[in-house]
Parts: C-alpha cells; structure tokens; sequence
C-alpha cells in the first residue's frame, strides 16, 4: 500500500482517536510543543461523559491548558517536569511527580513504564511517508519504542527537524490533522538586575566557549552579553531565542567544538515563531535524544564549556534548590545537574547557577544559612561550581564551608549580609 493511501487510511478525527483509548491504558507524551492538545482535549471530552476511566498520562513542561488536570477521577498525570497546570495540579493533590535527571527519562520509560499509547505532534509527511517529531529528540525515540500504540498530531506549524526522530506512516496507529498555532514563549522581560547578572556571567566565559542557556529574563540577558564573543559553540538542552541571534550575529560559529563542528546541538526548542521557521530544515541545527545531549560525558568532551541554569536559593553549604518552594512543588530536576555535573569535568569549563539575591519584592534572601524546610535539593554541593546574583559570582567549588559562606555572603542583597553573617558565626562556620 502508498503511503499516501496509508495516510488517508489512518486519518481521523481527534475524538476518533480518544474513543480508540481504552480504560486502565497508560499513556505518554515528551514535552512542550509536542504535547497534542487536541487528542487529550479529546479524552477530556471522553471523561467528562463518562466514557474513560483509569487512565495515567505521563508528561513533561506542559504549556498550555490541558484536560490532563480536569478529571482526577478518570486521568492520573504524572508530570516529568512541570509547567504551569501541571505544577498547580500537583500541589492539589490532582497529579503525581517522577522524581529524575532529564537525562535518564528515556531509560526510565524504557525499564520502568508500562506504556499503552504514545501520543505527539509531528510535521507533515513526506513523500516517502516519514513524519519528524520537528522541535523535540528528547525522549520521544524511547516513548516509540515502548509503545503498543502510536497516535499523530499532524500540525503543518511544525518545522521538520532534519535530526529529529521519525515515525513512519507504517508505524502509526492513527493520525488526526490540527494546524494550531505552536506554543510560544512569552519575551523575555530583561530589567536592571537581570541585565546585571548576565555581565557577570559573561566575563568568564572566553571566546571560543561552547554554552549552554536555559529559557527567561538572566539566560536571556546572558545572551545579549555575549553578543561580542566569537567563535562560541551550541550544546544545549533547550535551544532558546537568545541563541538564535548569537547564531545570527557571528558570536556563535560552532567552529572549535571538538564534536559536531559547525552544528548547533539541542533536544528542545520553545521559543517565538521565528525560531521555529529557523530550524525548518535546517541542517545546522541538530535535535538529539536527551540521553546523549545531557550526557555529562558528552558535555565534558568540550573545552570551556559554560552552562547556566536557574535556581530559587542555595544555602551555606553550596546546596541549590531549583524545584520547590519548601514544600510547594515547582519544578523538576530536569537537566540541571546533568549540564553542572559535565561543565566541571570539561577542561577549563564553569557551571553558573544564577538568580536575583532576594525574593518576595526584596524581602526575603535567596541566600540562606540553610534550605527552607522542606526544599528539594536539586544540585549537591559536591557538585556545585559558582552561584550569581546581581552584586557578583562566588566560587564554592574547591572552597571550604567558611571559604563558601563568606563568598555567598559577598553576593547577597546588603540588607542581609549582616543578618547572615551572624548565622554563620553562631554555626561556627565562619572560622
């Protein structure tokens, strides 16, 4: 059979494809722009009716509103890494969390989740009837291959992914078309503080370097600081719009990473709509598995690596909280530790957590004697390397408890040094 008699063969509506799932199945998607909104606003329908129960949805950094969180009788998510529902989702009590790196997901669906239907967001077909999972690698090869049933959203807005993973028509249970827009991220709002936290950033990263950079207003104002760089490369988890016009203005060449010389390396993309017309077949921007791009190893194999990731607050000892508000869910893991773990191993290469000093409108200090009760630790102090606020960057790898304390201390909001000062003495830390 032709493959375009395949297509025709196996399209169907989005409710179609909810009434092919069963009660009881356990069910998949990877993450953001790859969720399918209108098959699970189709199974949304299904368990308002009545007609679906005892369903579990695993999923990652959902981004737009979702059925997934209205029907806690019939649908038990299970969030990977939390967006905005899913997170409010989880603190009532209506979802559940799997703690892990973003790294080790793939083998996490492969050895431990029974898995009963995949569900994604694909580009068009081609001619000889492949579909590219476009802006994700991720763990979306891992969710395939586990799968009993595979189900597509095909989605003319989604750029073809030349590395990207590819279903084909034959592998494919049924497909439904829906052109919505991609979600996009909202602009960054850059301010003074944020502004100040990426000069500081930016003064110790060489040319040369290869960078990693997550999403938002401190990423974002790192990038506009590294505007007069040259030769930079690309090795990153989320590929953001910062990065595309470090591409765009030469800063970013890729020409002395040892591996994948010339290419800008990524599992994800979330941006604006441009970013996403950039990546269309694109052959210089390589979607990889996240297995592989969050690797430590493969992140140490580049000279002067420099990773920056986000944090809420980090206490005496170098612990950093990246995921919880003491108790309160947040976030996950995600690939934090994997990208700090793996720019210390590179030669020459830094690892930056960084956050503005205070929280709360400037009433509470994200540096803290020690965690709030209850704050998840997402990144050791064993393996944390410099903290960032806006008043500077403190070294803690390689220092002792007093040597951390005093350098954390160094970058707090002046309002709290003294405060904290005295905490430290009266925990005999600072000798």
């Amino acid at each position: 059979m032709d493959v375009l008699t395949q297509y025709r063969d196996k399209c169907r509506t989005a409710d179609e494809i909810a009434a092919m799932v069963e009660s009881g199945w356990t069910c998949c998607a990877d993450a953001a722009a790859s969720i399918p909104t209108a098959i699970i606003q189709a199974l949304g329908r299904r368990a308002e009716a009545g007609q679906v129960r005892d369903l579990t949805f695993h999923e990652m950094l959902d981004l737009a509103p979702s059925a997934l969180f209205d029907w806690p009788e019939a649908i038990r998510p299970i969030s990977w890494f939390s967006g905005k529902n899913s997170k409010a989702a989880v603190n009532r009590g209506l979802a559940d969390v799997m703690p892990c790196y973003y790294r080790d997901m793939p083998a996490l669906h492969r050895e431990y989740v029974k898995l009963d239907a995949f569900m994604t967001v694909v580009s068009p077909m081609d001619k000889d009837g492949w579909f590219s999972a476009g802006v994700t690698g991720s763990y979306s090869a891992a969710q395939f291959e586990k799968a009993g049933h595979v189900f597509l959203e095909v989605n003319e807005n989604m750029p073809w992914g030349v590395t990207a993973p590819r279903i084909h028509i034959s592998q494919v249970t049924a497909l439904c078309e829906n052109n919505a827009p991609l979600p996009l991220a909202p602009p960054a709002k850059l301010d003074d503080i944020s502004r100040a936290i990426g000069g500081h950033i930016a003064q110790e990263v060489p040319d040369g370097a290869t960078i990693q950079l997550g999403i938002g207003a401190i990423p974002e104002a790192v990038g506009l600081a590294l505007k007069d760089k040259h030769d930079l490369g690309i090795h990153t988890e989320l590929l953001p719009d910062c990065m595309m016009e470090l591409i765009e203005c030469g800063a970013v060449t890729n020409a002395r990473k040892p591996i994948h010389t010339g290419k800008t390396v990524a599992t994800f993309t979330f941006g604006s709509e441009r970013l996403y017309r950039y990546i269309h077949n694109n052959p210089d921007v390589e979607i990889l598995p996240v297995e592989y791009v969050n690797d430590p190893a493969v992140i140490a194999r580049h000279p002067n690596f420099i990773s920056v990731n986000g944090g809420l607050e980090v206490d005496f000892f170098g612990q950093v909280c990246a995921e919880s508000l003491g108790t309160v869910h947040v976030s996950g893991t995600g690939g934090q530790s994997d990208y700090v773990r793996g720019a210390v191993m590179s030669p020459g290469g830094k690892s930056f957590i960084a956050f503005p000093s205070t929280a709360a409108g400037g009433t509470v200090s994200r540096i803290r004697a020690t965690l709030s009760p209850g704050a998840v630790v997402s990144t050791s102090k064993n393996d944390v390397d410099y903290i960032a606020t806006e008043y500077g960057v403190a070294k803690l790898r390689g220092r002792t408890l007093s040597q951390r304390a005093k350098a954390l201390i160094a970058i707090a909001h002046p309002r709290f040094r003294e405060e904290l000062t005295a905490q430290a003495k009266a925990m005999n830390i600072l000798i």
